[in-house]
Protein backbone atom coordinates (compact mmCIF):
# COMPACT_ATOMS: atom_id res chain seq x y z
CA UNK A 1 0.00 0.00 0.00
CA UNK A 2 1.08 3.60 -0.72
CA UNK A 3 3.15 5.79 2.25
CA UNK A 4 2.89 9.31 1.78
CA UNK A 5 5.72 11.01 2.41
CA UNK A 6 3.72 13.50 5.03
CA UNK A 7 2.18 13.72 8.08
CA UNK A 8 0.84 16.34 10.41
CA UNK A 9 3.24 17.21 13.34
CA UNK A 10 0.24 16.68 15.84
CA UNK A 11 -3.17 15.50 16.39
CA UNK A 12 -3.89 19.22 16.81
CA UNK A 13 -2.52 20.28 13.48
CA UNK A 14 -4.72 17.89 11.79
CA UNK A 15 -8.08 18.88 13.60
CA UNK A 16 -7.32 22.50 12.71
CA UNK A 17 -6.41 21.59 9.07
CA UNK A 18 -10.17 19.90 9.05
CA UNK A 19 -11.69 22.49 10.97
CA UNK A 20 -10.20 24.76 8.59
CA UNK A 21 -11.73 23.41 5.17
CA UNK A 22 -15.07 22.97 6.60
CA UNK A 23 -15.39 26.58 7.31
CA UNK A 24 -14.85 28.70 4.70
CA UNK A 25 -17.02 30.93 2.45
CA UNK A 26 -19.58 28.44 2.15
CA UNK A 27 -19.91 28.58 6.19
CA UNK A 28 -19.43 33.04 6.34
CA UNK A 29 -20.44 34.30 2.74
CA UNK A 30 -22.80 31.60 1.23
CA UNK A 31 -24.61 30.24 4.50
CA UNK A 32 -26.23 33.64 5.41
CA UNK A 33 -27.51 34.31 2.11
CA UNK A 34 -28.69 30.87 1.47
CA UNK A 35 -31.01 31.13 4.61
CA UNK A 36 -32.14 34.84 3.71
CA UNK A 37 -33.08 33.37 0.00
CA UNK A 38 -34.83 29.81 1.80
CA UNK A 39 -37.12 31.50 4.49
CA UNK A 40 -34.53 31.14 7.45
CA UNK A 41 -35.93 28.68 9.83
CA UNK A 42 -37.03 25.95 7.83
CA UNK A 43 -33.62 26.31 5.50
CA UNK A 44 -31.85 25.97 8.91
CA UNK A 45 -33.90 23.19 10.25
CA UNK A 46 -32.91 20.92 6.73
CA UNK A 47 -29.42 22.30 7.21
CA UNK A 48 -28.81 20.49 10.67
CA UNK A 49 -30.84 17.49 9.70
CA UNK A 50 -28.37 16.81 6.26
CA UNK A 51 -25.64 17.26 8.99
CA UNK A 52 -26.85 14.73 11.29
CA UNK A 53 -28.03 12.33 9.04
CA UNK A 54 -26.01 12.64 6.01
CA UNK A 55 -23.07 14.64 6.37
CA UNK A 56 -21.43 13.36 9.56
CA UNK A 57 -21.43 9.81 8.47
CA UNK A 58 -20.26 10.37 5.39
CA UNK A 59 -17.20 12.27 7.02
CA UNK A 60 -16.53 9.53 9.06
CA UNK A 61 -16.24 7.39 5.93
CA UNK A 62 -14.01 9.38 4.52
CA UNK A 63 -11.65 9.82 7.62
CA UNK A 64 -11.39 6.07 7.64
CA UNK A 65 -10.61 5.42 4.20
CA UNK A 66 -8.24 8.39 4.08
CA UNK A 67 -6.27 7.19 6.80
CA UNK A 68 -6.86 3.36 5.54
CA UNK A 69 -6.23 4.29 2.05
CA UNK A 70 -2.54 6.36 2.56
CA UNK A 71 -3.07 8.28 -1.08
CA UNK A 72 -5.07 10.90 -2.59
CA UNK A 73 -8.54 10.94 -2.99
CA UNK A 74 -8.82 8.35 -5.98
CA UNK A 75 -6.11 6.06 -5.28
CA UNK A 76 -7.07 5.36 -1.34
CA UNK A 77 -10.27 4.29 -2.63
CA UNK A 78 -8.45 1.99 -4.53
CA UNK A 79 -6.05 0.86 -2.24
CA UNK A 80 -9.12 0.29 -0.08
CA UNK A 81 -11.36 -1.29 -2.50
CA UNK A 82 -8.35 -3.94 -3.54
CA UNK A 83 -7.81 -4.67 0.55
CA UNK A 84 -11.72 -5.86 1.04
CA UNK A 85 -11.60 -7.47 -2.63
CA UNK A 86 -13.97 -4.70 -4.36
CA UNK A 87 -13.08 -3.81 -7.57
CA UNK A 88 -10.82 -0.76 -8.20
CA UNK A 89 -13.23 1.10 -9.94
CA UNK A 90 -14.48 2.17 -7.18
CA UNK A 91 -11.49 4.85 -7.65
CA UNK A 92 -14.03 7.05 -10.34
CA UNK A 93 -15.69 8.29 -6.97
CA UNK A 94 -12.65 9.86 -6.37
CA UNK A 95 -11.44 11.05 -9.19
CA UNK A 96 -14.90 12.51 -9.66
CA UNK A 97 -14.25 14.39 -5.83
CA UNK A 98 -11.27 15.46 -7.45
CA UNK A 99 -13.08 17.38 -10.64
CA UNK A 100 -15.13 18.97 -8.05
CA UNK A 101 -13.02 20.32 -6.16
CA UNK A 102 -10.39 21.57 -9.23
CA UNK A 103 -14.07 23.23 -10.43
CA UNK A 104 -15.45 24.57 -7.00
CA UNK A 105 -12.15 26.52 -6.80
CA UNK A 106 -11.85 27.70 -9.56
CA UNK A 107 -15.21 30.25 -8.87
CA UNK A 108 -14.56 30.04 -5.37
CA UNK A 109 -11.35 31.72 -6.26
CA UNK A 110 -12.93 34.80 -8.03
CA UNK A 111 -15.25 35.41 -4.69
CA UNK A 112 -12.13 35.27 -2.61
CA UNK A 113 -10.76 37.88 -4.96
CA UNK A 114 -13.84 40.32 -4.37
CA UNK A 115 -13.26 39.63 -0.49
CA UNK A 116 -9.11 40.91 -0.82
CA UNK A 117 -10.70 43.67 -3.63
CA UNK A 118 -13.13 45.24 -1.18
CA UNK A 119 -11.07 44.87 1.93
CA UNK A 120 -8.38 47.03 -0.22
CA UNK A 121 -10.96 49.83 -1.54
CA UNK A 122 -12.24 49.53 2.24
CA UNK A 123 -8.80 50.43 3.59
CA UNK A 124 -8.01 53.00 1.11
CA UNK A 125 -11.18 55.15 0.44
CA UNK A 126 -13.44 53.90 3.29
CA UNK A 127 -17.14 53.04 2.34
CA UNK A 128 -18.97 54.08 -0.85
CA UNK A 129 -21.72 55.90 1.64
CA UNK A 130 -24.93 55.14 3.25
CA UNK A 131 -27.12 55.37 -0.11
CA UNK A 132 -27.79 51.84 -1.44
CA UNK A 133 -27.11 53.16 -5.10
CA UNK A 134 -23.75 54.11 -4.01
CA UNK A 135 -22.98 50.54 -2.61
CA UNK A 136 -24.74 48.83 -5.81
CA UNK A 137 -22.48 51.03 -7.77
CA UNK A 138 -19.46 50.29 -6.05
CA UNK A 139 -20.24 46.69 -6.51
CA UNK A 140 -21.22 46.38 -10.30
CA UNK A 141 -17.99 48.53 -10.92
CA UNK A 142 -16.21 45.45 -9.54
CA UNK A 143 -18.02 43.28 -11.12
CA UNK A 144 -17.78 45.05 -14.97
CA UNK A 145 -13.89 45.19 -14.39
CA UNK A 146 -12.87 41.87 -15.76
CA UNK A 147 -9.25 43.06 -15.59
CA UNK A 148 -9.19 43.97 -11.97
CA UNK A 149 -11.05 40.72 -10.97
CA UNK A 150 -8.81 38.32 -13.33
CA UNK A 151 -6.16 40.63 -10.85
CA UNK A 152 -7.27 39.28 -7.64
CA UNK A 153 -8.66 36.20 -8.33
CA UNK A 154 -4.57 35.77 -9.34
CA UNK A 155 -3.47 37.17 -6.14
CA UNK A 156 -5.89 34.85 -3.61
CA UNK A 157 -4.56 31.82 -5.81
CA UNK A 158 -1.02 32.21 -5.55
CA UNK A 159 -1.12 33.00 -1.77
CA UNK A 160 -2.67 29.67 -1.76
CA UNK A 161 -0.45 27.89 -3.89
CA UNK A 162 2.44 29.34 -1.57
CA UNK A 163 1.28 28.08 0.90
CA UNK A 164 -0.09 24.32 -0.32
CA UNK A 165 3.66 23.97 -1.88
CA UNK A 166 5.49 24.64 1.47
CA UNK A 167 3.78 21.14 2.21
CA UNK A 168 1.73 19.34 4.92
CA UNK A 169 3.60 20.34 7.84
CA UNK A 170 5.78 23.49 7.38
CA UNK A 171 2.48 25.32 4.80
CA UNK A 172 -0.95 23.38 5.43
CA UNK A 173 -0.80 22.89 9.32
CA UNK A 174 1.34 25.63 10.35
CA UNK A 175 -1.06 27.86 7.87
CA UNK A 176 -3.86 26.82 9.47
CA UNK A 177 -2.31 27.54 13.31
CA UNK A 178 -2.61 30.92 12.64
CA UNK A 179 -5.49 31.02 10.62
CA UNK A 180 -8.32 29.45 12.64
CA UNK A 181 -7.42 31.70 15.95
CA UNK A 182 -7.44 34.79 13.72
CA UNK A 183 -10.85 33.40 11.91
CA UNK A 184 -12.03 33.17 15.38
CA UNK A 185 -11.57 36.00 17.05
CA UNK A 186 -12.75 38.18 14.07
CA UNK A 187 -16.28 36.56 13.71
CA UNK A 188 -16.68 36.22 17.75
CA UNK A 189 -16.07 39.95 18.08
CA UNK A 190 -17.81 40.94 14.56
CA UNK A 191 -20.52 39.08 15.96
CA UNK A 192 -20.50 41.21 19.51
CA UNK A 193 -20.52 44.15 17.56
CA UNK A 194 -23.21 43.37 15.18
CA UNK A 195 -25.92 42.01 18.20
CA UNK A 196 -24.90 45.53 20.43
CA UNK A 197 -25.36 47.61 17.23
CA UNK A 198 -28.34 45.56 15.59
CA UNK A 199 -31.73 44.14 16.12
CA UNK A 200 -31.21 40.43 17.86
CA UNK A 201 -35.01 39.50 18.17
CA UNK A 202 -35.36 40.06 14.46
CA UNK A 203 -32.35 37.97 14.20
CA UNK A 204 -33.51 35.29 16.54
CA UNK A 205 -37.50 34.92 15.07
CA UNK A 206 -35.58 34.43 11.01
CA UNK A 207 -32.85 32.30 11.78
CA UNK A 208 -35.13 29.87 14.19
CA UNK A 209 -38.76 30.35 13.49
CA UNK A 210 -40.26 27.66 11.59
CA UNK A 211 -42.50 28.61 8.86
CA UNK A 212 -44.19 25.76 6.97
CA UNK A 213 -44.40 27.43 3.73
CA UNK A 214 -40.29 26.99 3.04
CA UNK A 215 -41.29 23.51 4.38
CA UNK A 216 -40.45 22.65 0.91
CA UNK A 217 -38.32 20.32 -1.58
CA UNK A 218 -36.37 22.72 -2.85
CA UNK A 219 -35.59 24.79 0.42
CA UNK A 220 -33.83 20.75 1.41
CA UNK A 221 -32.50 20.70 -1.68
CA UNK A 222 -30.33 23.87 -1.18
CA UNK A 223 -30.05 23.16 2.59
CA UNK A 224 -27.92 19.81 1.63
CA UNK A 225 -26.44 20.84 -1.23
CA UNK A 226 -24.93 23.76 1.28
CA UNK A 227 -23.92 21.44 4.03
CA UNK A 228 -22.08 19.22 1.18
CA UNK A 229 -20.43 22.43 -0.21
CA UNK A 230 -19.67 23.93 3.09
CA UNK A 231 -18.25 20.42 4.92
CA UNK A 232 -17.11 18.88 1.77
CA UNK A 233 -18.14 15.47 2.12
CA UNK A 234 -18.81 13.88 -1.34
CA UNK A 235 -16.02 16.17 -2.42
CA UNK A 236 -13.49 13.16 -0.86
CA UNK A 237 -11.11 16.35 0.57
CA UNK A 238 -11.38 14.65 4.08
CA UNK A 239 -10.15 11.50 2.18
CA UNK A 240 -6.72 13.60 0.80
CA UNK A 241 -6.57 14.77 4.80
CA UNK A 242 -6.94 11.76 6.57
CA UNK A 243 -4.28 10.41 4.01
CA UNK A 244 -1.97 12.12 6.31
CA UNK A 245 -3.03 11.30 9.87
CA UNK A 246 -1.26 9.39 11.81
CA UNK A 247 -2.95 5.89 14.11
CA UNK A 248 -3.17 8.27 17.26
CA UNK A 249 -5.62 10.40 15.75
CA UNK A 250 -9.65 10.17 16.98
CA UNK A 251 -11.24 10.08 14.09
CA UNK A 252 -14.86 10.40 15.73
CA UNK A 253 -13.56 13.36 17.57
CA UNK A 254 -11.76 14.77 14.71
CA UNK A 255 -15.37 14.78 12.74
CA UNK A 256 -17.59 15.69 15.59
CA UNK A 257 -15.02 18.70 16.30
CA UNK A 258 -15.03 19.57 12.56
CA UNK A 259 -18.39 19.69 12.26
CA UNK A 260 -19.56 21.30 15.48
CA UNK A 261 -16.88 24.10 14.23
CA UNK A 262 -18.57 24.49 11.00
CA UNK A 263 -22.15 24.70 12.11
CA UNK A 264 -20.79 27.42 15.50
CA UNK A 265 -19.00 29.84 12.70
CA UNK A 266 -22.28 29.43 10.61
CA UNK A 267 -25.09 30.78 13.38
CA UNK A 268 -22.62 33.12 14.48
CA UNK A 269 -22.01 34.71 11.19
CA UNK A 270 -25.32 35.07 10.49
CA UNK A 271 -25.64 36.73 14.22
CA UNK A 272 -22.83 39.28 12.57
CA UNK A 273 -24.90 39.68 10.27
CA UNK A 274 -28.55 40.20 10.22
CA UNK A 275 -28.68 42.06 13.71
CA UNK A 276 -27.31 45.08 10.99
CA UNK A 277 -29.53 44.20 7.90
CA UNK A 278 -32.29 44.20 10.09
CA UNK A 279 -32.34 47.38 12.28
CA UNK A 280 -31.17 49.14 8.93
CA UNK A 281 -34.70 47.24 7.28
CA UNK A 282 -32.74 46.09 4.41
CA UNK A 283 -33.37 42.72 2.52
CA UNK A 284 -31.98 39.24 3.88
CA UNK A 285 -32.77 37.13 1.05
CA UNK A 286 -30.52 39.73 -1.64
CA UNK A 287 -28.26 36.63 -2.56
CA UNK A 288 -24.65 37.18 -3.16
CA UNK A 289 -25.07 40.62 -3.26
CA UNK A 290 -25.88 40.56 1.19
CA UNK A 291 -21.91 40.51 1.21
CA UNK A 292 -20.97 43.16 -1.05
CA UNK A 293 -23.93 45.43 -0.93
CA UNK A 294 -26.02 45.24 1.88
CA UNK A 295 -23.91 44.74 4.25
CA UNK A 296 -21.14 47.41 3.25
CA UNK A 297 -24.01 49.75 3.47
CA UNK A 298 -25.63 48.73 6.95
CA UNK A 299 -22.49 49.14 7.85
CA UNK A 300 -21.67 52.63 6.69
CA UNK A 301 -25.40 53.93 8.55
CA UNK A 302 -23.32 52.75 12.26
CA UNK A 303 -20.70 54.19 14.24
CA UNK A 304 -17.33 52.43 13.38
CA UNK A 305 -18.82 50.96 10.21
CA UNK A 306 -15.72 50.99 8.45
CA UNK A 307 -13.69 49.34 11.07
CA UNK A 308 -16.27 46.73 11.27
CA UNK A 309 -16.27 46.30 7.65
CA UNK A 310 -12.88 45.81 7.24
CA UNK A 311 -12.87 43.11 10.08
CA UNK A 312 -15.47 41.50 8.23
CA UNK A 313 -13.68 41.30 4.45
CA UNK A 314 -10.63 39.99 6.67
CA UNK A 315 -12.64 37.49 7.78
CA UNK A 316 -13.90 36.28 4.35
CA UNK A 317 -10.45 36.24 3.12
CA UNK A 318 -9.19 34.25 6.04
CA UNK A 319 -11.77 31.42 5.49
CA UNK A 320 -11.56 31.61 2.69
CA UNK A 321 -7.88 31.07 1.93
CA UNK A 322 -8.48 27.97 5.21
CA UNK A 323 -10.97 26.65 2.72
CA UNK A 324 -8.60 26.99 -1.09
CA UNK A 325 -5.92 24.97 0.38
CA UNK A 326 -7.50 22.33 1.00
CA UNK A 327 -9.04 22.37 -2.11
CA UNK A 328 -5.80 22.81 -3.89
CA UNK A 329 -4.15 20.36 -2.39
CA UNK A 330 -6.93 17.35 -3.80
CA UNK A 331 -5.35 17.89 -7.15
CA UNK A 332 -2.09 18.76 -5.86
CA UNK A 333 -2.11 14.93 -4.02
CA UNK A 334 -2.90 13.07 -7.26
CA UNK A 335 0.10 14.85 -8.94
CA UNK A 336 2.27 14.23 -6.60
CA UNK A 337 1.49 10.30 -6.65
CA UNK A 338 2.37 10.45 -10.37
CA UNK A 339 5.58 11.55 -10.09
CA UNK A 340 5.76 15.37 -10.07
CA UNK A 341 7.12 17.37 -7.32
CA UNK A 342 5.05 19.08 -4.88
CA UNK A 343 6.58 22.76 -6.14
CA UNK A 344 5.66 21.59 -9.63
CA UNK A 345 2.28 19.94 -8.67
CA UNK A 346 1.42 23.44 -6.84
CA UNK A 347 1.84 25.29 -9.72
CA UNK A 348 0.78 23.78 -12.52
CA UNK A 349 -2.88 23.18 -10.44
CA UNK A 350 -3.16 26.65 -9.40
CA UNK A 351 -2.36 28.13 -12.49
CA UNK A 352 -5.01 26.08 -14.42
CA UNK A 353 -7.35 26.82 -11.72
CA UNK A 354 -6.88 30.34 -12.61
CA UNK A 355 -7.09 30.14 -15.66
CA UNK A 356 -10.75 28.09 -15.86
CA UNK A 357 -11.86 30.92 -13.48
CA UNK A 358 -11.57 33.56 -15.68
CA UNK A 359 -14.95 31.91 -17.17
CA UNK A 360 -16.37 32.48 -14.01
CA UNK A 361 -15.17 36.14 -14.32
CA UNK A 362 -16.29 36.63 -17.47
CA UNK A 363 -19.58 35.65 -16.25
CA UNK A 364 -20.28 38.70 -14.68
CA UNK A 365 -19.22 41.15 -17.35
CA UNK A 366 -18.45 40.13 -20.85
CA UNK A 367 -20.53 36.82 -20.61
CA UNK A 368 -23.02 38.08 -18.35
CA UNK A 369 -25.96 37.73 -21.09
CA UNK A 370 -24.85 34.25 -22.52
CA UNK A 371 -27.03 31.71 -20.51
CA UNK A 372 -25.26 28.21 -22.04
CA UNK A 373 -28.04 25.61 -21.14
CA UNK A 374 -31.08 28.38 -21.91
CA UNK A 375 -32.83 25.53 -24.07
CA UNK A 376 -33.44 23.94 -20.82
CA UNK A 377 -36.36 25.31 -18.56
CA UNK A 378 -34.26 25.47 -15.09
CA UNK A 379 -31.31 26.97 -16.62
CA UNK A 380 -33.08 30.09 -18.99
CA UNK A 381 -31.51 32.83 -16.94
CA UNK A 382 -28.26 30.40 -15.69
CA UNK A 383 -24.48 31.95 -16.33
CA UNK A 384 -21.76 30.34 -16.37
CA UNK A 385 -21.31 31.43 -12.90
CA UNK A 386 -24.41 29.83 -11.95
CA UNK A 387 -24.37 26.69 -14.08
CA UNK A 388 -20.64 25.74 -12.42
CA UNK A 389 -22.38 26.33 -8.80
CA UNK A 390 -25.16 23.69 -9.17
CA UNK A 391 -23.33 21.24 -11.01
CA UNK A 392 -21.09 21.05 -8.04
CA UNK A 393 -22.98 22.00 -5.04
CA UNK A 394 -26.52 20.09 -6.49
CA UNK A 395 -25.17 17.42 -8.51
CA UNK A 396 -21.31 16.37 -8.06
CA UNK A 397 -21.22 16.95 -4.40
CA UNK A 398 -23.94 14.72 -3.25
CA UNK A 399 -23.44 11.90 -6.34
CA UNK A 400 -19.82 11.59 -4.42
CA UNK A 401 -21.40 11.26 -1.60
CA UNK A 402 -23.90 8.56 -2.88
CA UNK A 403 -21.29 6.66 -4.61
CA UNK A 404 -19.38 6.83 -1.52
CA UNK A 405 -22.37 5.39 1.07
CA UNK A 406 -22.66 2.60 -1.32
CA UNK A 407 -18.94 2.02 -1.40
CA UNK A 408 -18.54 2.12 2.44
CA UNK A 409 -22.31 0.57 3.34
CA UNK A 410 -21.80 -2.73 0.89
CA UNK A 411 -18.39 -2.96 0.44
CA UNK A 412 -16.72 -2.69 4.08
CA UNK A 413 -17.59 -4.76 6.68
CA UNK A 414 -18.75 -3.65 10.21
CA UNK A 415 -15.52 -4.62 12.18
CA UNK A 416 -13.61 -2.09 10.54
CA UNK A 417 -15.77 0.64 11.22
CA UNK A 418 -15.56 -0.06 14.85
CA UNK A 419 -11.81 -0.88 14.84
CA UNK A 420 -11.40 2.96 13.13
CA UNK A 421 -13.78 4.85 14.33
CA UNK A 422 -13.61 3.31 17.95
CA UNK A 423 -17.35 2.38 18.33
CA UNK A 424 -18.63 -1.21 19.31
CA UNK A 425 -19.95 -2.92 17.01
CA UNK A 426 -23.25 -2.91 17.01
CA UNK A 427 -22.71 1.12 16.35
CA UNK A 428 -21.00 -0.23 13.76
CA UNK A 429 -23.78 -2.33 12.11
CA UNK A 430 -26.21 1.06 12.87
CA UNK A 431 -23.24 3.15 10.51
CA UNK A 432 -23.50 0.31 8.04
CA UNK A 433 -27.01 0.35 7.91
CA UNK A 434 -27.34 4.34 7.12
CA UNK A 435 -24.60 4.21 4.98
CA UNK A 436 -26.28 0.85 2.90
CA UNK A 437 -29.68 2.35 3.18
CA UNK A 438 -30.73 5.82 4.81
CA UNK A 439 -28.28 7.99 3.17
CA UNK A 440 -28.16 6.94 -0.62
CA UNK A 441 -32.08 7.32 -0.13
CA UNK A 442 -32.04 10.56 1.20
CA UNK A 443 -29.94 11.60 -1.34
CA UNK A 444 -31.71 10.67 -4.34
CA UNK A 445 -34.71 12.19 -3.17
CA UNK A 446 -33.64 15.54 -1.71
CA UNK A 447 -30.91 15.65 -4.43
CA UNK A 448 -32.16 14.26 -7.39
CA UNK A 449 -35.48 14.26 -7.70
CA UNK A 450 -35.66 18.04 -7.01
CA UNK A 451 -33.52 18.71 -10.17
CA UNK A 452 -36.85 18.25 -12.27
CA UNK A 453 -39.11 20.47 -11.03
CA UNK A 454 -38.46 24.02 -11.82
CA UNK A 455 -37.53 26.58 -9.68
Amino acid sequence: MTKPLEFWSSPTGFVLATIGAAIGLGSIWKFPYEVGANGGGAFVLFYFLGLALIVFPLMLIELVIGRLGRADAAYAIANVATDVGASRLWALCGVLGVTAAFIILSFYSVIGGWAIAYAVDTASYGLAGADARAQQMRFDAMLAAPVKMAVYHFIYMAVVAFIVARGISRGIEEACKILMPILIGLIVGLGLFSMTQGDVAATLRFLFRLDPAHLTLRAALDALGLGFFSIGVGLCLMITYAAYAGRQVNLRKVAIITIFGDTAVSITAGFAIFPIVFAEGLDPASGPGLMFVTLPLAFARIPGGVYAALAFFLLLIVAALASGISMLEMPVAALIRRGWSRHRATAGSALACWLCGLATVLSFNEWATWFPLAAIPIFTDATVYYLLDHLTSNIMLPFGGFTLALFAGWMLPARLFAEEIGIGLRSACILQFMLRYVIPTCIAIVAFFPLFLAK
